[in-house]
């Protein structure tokens, strides 16, 4: 499962599609809209995305972890608005025994964040926004994601 979504993560449905008799492994790993950045109040992040690319972008670190790793790999992203303390990120993944798994989790987690074209803009309480590390969407000079 390779996802983007403008609704709520489905944590249960993605481990459901990683789960394999074979695997004794499986991680989860959850990224939250946290409360607070740079010592401010935080309202909510907003994440814009080139779709096509990420969704295929995914895909291929998908693969990667499985074939390094052995796993099965799964991953979904959320777009637009997320309030704090909700999920903006998921990735399971399973293999044969639980270092497979964890390392091929982490490696799916890190490979999202440095290559899916995915921007994050941080809403302050106070009703500033700022993009994260001065990212916006279709700037060429910064390519890479960010995540809570």
């Amino acid at each position: 499962m390779i996802a983007l979504r403008d609704t709520s993560l489905d944590t249960a449905a993605l481990l459901a599609s990683v789960s394999d008799p074979e695997h004794g492994g499986t991680a989860l790993f959850v990224g939250t809209t946290r409360r607070e950045s740079d010592g401010r109040p935080v309202a909510a992040l907003r994440y814009e995305v080139y779709e096509e690319l990420a969704l295929t972008e995914m895909a291929t670190i998908a693969a990667e972890a499985e074939d390094a790793f052995g796993a099965r790999v799964s991953m979904e992203h959320r777009t637009g608005t997320v309030a704090v303390g909700a999920p903006s990120v998921a990735v399971a993944a399973s293999a044969g025994h639980r270092p497979a798994a964890f390392a091929a989790c982490r490696y799916a987690i890190d490979q999202l964040k440095a290559r899916v074209p995915i921007w994050k803009q941080t809403v302050y309480a106070d009703g500033d926004a700022a993009w994260i590390d001065g990212c916006a969407p279709g700037d060429p000079t910064t390519a890479r994601s960010q995540h809570a």
